[in-house]
């Protein structure tokens, strides 16, 4: 028999389905993603923390759950909503189920309900916390919703990074090293450092809270600041870490890492109505004039307006026109508000990593 939950919006909008994953109730920020594949890299996605995500694609589940397309550590969505679960998957690689996956760590899933219905909600709304329950009436859970800091209250960076230093494991048949990189980790996705550790770079993962005089006597020949979930304008300490960086080493932020030296340089970010999330963003790079199809994950963007100290927008989004690249007229610094590593297609934007490592080349030369 199927078990009963809800899902309801702080505007008092509810959704009624089916429970799968942990009979429990989580609260977040609802937020929709459009990519068609790739529930589990969503699940295990840092920048999702704090967030209960609903994929627009209709069925989830069908091609289960295997060890290797994981993008941290642990699962850090707070729930997860979709039309139709698939229970029993189809995969050589599959060693189990969603449920089976979510129950280990106490989230729960939602299916049955009109996705779309949801989406177009939230695409004219705008995000908003909701909570996902099998244990409370509609009242209850609208009334403990309430009671609840919002999304952009809470620093959820400090909840995803590391607290100890590692050194990323080489990749077999990895190349020898050509340069020391550190990550500053404020939602690492994996593939950041695979892609960077192919590339033939000694990759070390630090916390979010190491000094930048910490950093730099590392030594690192380029220093790359990672994605990240939440509000970029709580996290003063991860600001005045990256001033403290400023052209010292060759830098890359990613996403939220590019909001951050935005901030560092005295920019404003601003909250996006319903964010950028999925597969499918046009990004056009202006000094080449081509369009990319980019990988997004964030609910906040840089105000162009803002801009300051010699940065200069190198990138925007030909949906809205937001800000999706950075570069600096004198320091060697870039950034990026898409995913780089995110894969759209296979190789689609590794590019950026070509980049900066040739920023780190030529640093390096002089």
């Amino acid at each position: 028999m199927s078990r009963k939950a809800i899902l309801v919006l702080v505007d008092g909008t509810v959704y009624r389905g089916d429970i799968f994953g942990a009979e429990t109730t989580a609260f977040g920020e609802i937020i929709f993603i459009t990519s068609m594949t790739g529930y589990q890299e969503m699940l295990t996605d840092p920048s999702f923390a704090g967030q209960i995500v609903v994929p627009t694609y209709p069925l989830i589940g069908n091609y289960g759950i295997n060890l290797d397309d994981v993008e941290s550590a642990r699962i850090q969505v707070r729930g997860f909503v979709v039309r139709e679960y698939c229970p029993v998957p189809s995969n050589r690689t599959s060693k189990g189920t969603v449920e089976e996956y979510l129950k280990k760590v106490n989230i729960p899933g939602l299916s049955g309900i009109d996705t779309r219905c949801l989406t177009r909600h939230i695409r004219s709304r705008g995000v908003m916390m909701g909570v996902l329950t099998s244990d409370l009436t509609s009242s209850e859970a609208l009334h403990q919703l309430k009671q609840l800091p919002s999304y952009g209250e809470t620093d959820f960076v400090k909840e995803v990074s590391v607290k100890e230093a590692f050194e990323w494991s080489p990749e077999k048949g990895q190349k020898p090293y050509k340069y020391d990189i550190v990550i500053v980790d404020m939602g690492l996705r994996f593939n950041i450092a695979r892609t960077l550790s192919g590339l033939g770079c000694r990759v070390i993962v630090v916390p979010c809270t190491l000094s930048s005089r910490d950093i730099l006597d590392m030594k690192p020949d380029g220093i790359v600041l990672s994605p990240g979930p939440g509000n970029p304008a709580l996290l003063d300490y991860a600001i005045e870490n990256i001033r403290g960086l400023l052209g010292k080493k060759p830098i890359l932020g990613i996403c939220l890492g590019h909001q951050l030296i935005g901030r560092a340089f005295g920019a404003d970010t601003f909250k996006l109505k319903f964010g950028h999330r999925g597969a499918n963003h046009p990004v056009c790079d202006l000094a080449t004039g081509k369009v990319h199809i980019t990988s997004q994950n964030h609910g906040y963007a840089i105000d162009t307006d803002s801009l300051k100290g010699g940065l200069q927008v190198s990138h925007i989004n030909l949906n809205d026109g937001t800000i999706e690249g950075l570069k600096h007229s004198t320091m060697p610094i870039i950034s990026i508000q898409y995913h780089a590593e995110g894969s759209p297609g296979p190789q689609d934007n590794a590019y950026i990593f070509d980049s900066f490592l040739q920023m780190v080349s030529e640093v390096n030369r002089k």
